[in-house]
């Protein structure tokens, strides 16, 4: 794993070392990591795994994947074995039974627990019934040797297919009793994810704190590809913002597209992101084309490619959908609830979204102008992938020259009465008949907006340094000029909103979105992202 992925990760890394420290002083909190595919989760285990390497645990990684149920015990009895040995200096290698033959000197319980392990796990011809035992050796091995142990499933919900009976109910067992063994769970499974934590691993004791894994933040995003474009003359002024809105800072799709850069000296941005997604032998290519036929070749397959063509295409609106395709509310629902439990779409109030903003794109110009294409020459899709392309970093390059206030201005007049969630917060969309720009007569807020419509008024502000309470205070004095018609008071911080500042604007009620909230608002009415 390249060291220069590991960016933007110091908080999460800080709270799961934490968690460790806990567990060796006998506080135990099981931990599960939860982020889209290519977020880095990966890359933050292992992070942690270097920073937290100590006599007292035995560590025990093991990725998931689809095998039988016999390979999987095999995998995890060989990982169990080979970091108690080699965190002991003990030549190893990797083959379980010279691991267990290694074992019988320095753990004799825990290697003949083993060896009946897997002399009975042959012999059996269901395998259903040997979960238990198998998470059993690690109480064996923590009690003969008094340390504790680390249990990291990287992909657990692989599990699943294992052929497990009561795999969640059996787990749980062991998770409340074992209190030497901690485990840290990741999944890209998002929605899935969060159902089984929350129907089948929801416990009083051994429970998981759940961490979400986002991308890597703006500026994060920018000084990664300076890092990686260091030295580099091809460069172009508005390159670095256009791939950190075009990524979402993906760290998968940085690296992809600045390793691309580095290996092509002298090509355009739109020459390297036409191979990576439109050549068969591009990366994103592939990586696309697997999720398409996965999707293709399920039970309705059909309609779940065609309802992704439509998101992809702008109809984003749910109530707009159903007359598109012409499905009744109840079955559009259910091919809607299919994209959404395999993530591949997120629903914000009543508009749909792509999770990965890249593969919408491709979806919308590659894919599906193949679909439609009569010619076995893709040359046409090309071109038209290069020049909507050409188009988005124009108007990316345009739109970052206006204040934020000037386009949060345009964003406003594309509202019709639609209504969007963002966190936990549902917000109608008034659609203004008056939107103008304001200045505020006091305080570190002095850019603002007001939009009326027949029964709502909104007043925003920006604040491009960290807000204070202070701010809070000076913008809810300039709100209560208008009291008595006030719908919505939004205050948007460009960067980070003190602790006391959230407290004051809870009890002002007023709004606090961050840049990831309003840039939500830019995605869903297909405008460039603010990137500051």
């Amino acid at each position: 794993m390249k060291e220069e992925l590991f960016w933007d990760r110091r908080e999460y890394l800080d709270i799961l070392a934490k968690r460790i420290r806990d567990f060796k002083e006998g506080y135990r909190q099981n931990i599960a990591l939860i982020g889209y595919e290519s977020c880095g989760k990966s890359t933050l285990i292992r992070a942690l795994l270097r920073k937290c390497q100590d006599g007292r645990l035995i560590i025990l990684y093991l990725e998931t994947r689809p095998e039988n149920f016999e390979g999987f015990a095999r995998r995890f009895i060989g990982a169990l074995l080979y970091n108690f040995l080699s965190a002991g200096v003990v030549p190893v290698k990797e083959d379980v039974d010279f691991l267990v033959a290694k074992a019988e000197k320095y753990i004799p319980r825990t290697a003949a627990a083993v060896k009946k392990f897997l002399s009975e796990i042959k012999t059996k011809r269901s395998k259903s019934s040997f979960f238990q035992p198998l998470l059993s050796l690690l109480d064996v091995i923590t009690e003969e040797t008094g340390k504790s142990c680390v249990v990291v499933l990287d992909e657990f919900l692989e599990l699943e297919k294992l052929g497990i009976r009561s795999l969640y109910e059996e787990w749980s067992k062991k998770l409340i009793t074992q209190k030497k063994v901690m485990y840290i769970l990741s999944s890209s499974a998002v929605s899935r994810t969060k159902e089984v934590l929350a129907r089948d691993l929801s416990l009083l004791f051994g429970n998981f704190e759940t961490i979400s894994v986002e991308n890597f933040a703006n500026d994060a995003s920018e000084a990664f590809l300076t890092e990686r474009f260091r030295g580099l003359k091809q460069i172009e002024n508005g390159w670095k913002g256009f791939l950190v809105h075009f990524t979402g800072g993906s760290p998968f799709y940085l690296t992809a597209v600045s390793e691309a850069v580095i290996k092509s000296p002298g090509a355009g941005l739109v020459d390297i992101l036409e191979k990576l997604m439109c050549e068969q032998c591009g990366i994103l290519f592939q990586k696309y084309s697997a999720v398409m036929q996965k999707l293709s070749s399920a039970a309705c397959g059909r309609d779940y490619v065609q309802l992704a063509h439509s998101i992809a295409g702008g109809h984003n609106k749910i109530r707009d959908l159903g007359h598109l395709l012409g499905k009744k509310r109840a079955e559009l629902n259910n091919r809607i609830a299919y994209l959404l439990d395999n993530d591949i779409v997120l629903k914000a109030g009543e508009f749909l979204q792509f999770t990965d903003r890249m593969f919408g794109f491709w979806l919308k110009f590659v894919h599906r102008g193949k679909n439609l294409s009569f010619s076995p020459d893709d040359k046409a899709q090309k071109e038209e992938f290069r020049s909507r392309l050409k188009e988005d970093i124009s108007a990316f390059i345009k739109d970052t020259r206006k204040p934020v206030q000037e386009r949060v201005t345009e964003l406003l007049g594309l509202f019709q009465d639609d209504v969007i969630q963002i966190e936990r917060r549902k917000i109608r969309l008034a659609q203004f008949r008056e939107i103008k720009p304001l200045e505020f007569a006091a305080g570190g807020v002095r850019d603002g907006v007001i939009g009326r419509s027949g029964d709502a008024l909104w007043i925003m502000g920006f604040k491009n340094e960290p807000v204070t309470e202070d701010d809070i205070t000076a913008f809810a004095k300039e709100c209560r000029k208008y009291r008595n018609k006030l719908d919505k008071k939004i205050l948007v911080a460009l960067h980070d909103v003190e602790t006391n500042a959230r407290l004051r604007a809870l009890e002002e009620k007023i709004i606090t979105w961050n840049l990831e909230n309003i840039n939500q608002l830019f995605d869903i009415f297909h405008r460039p992202r603010v990137v500051v």
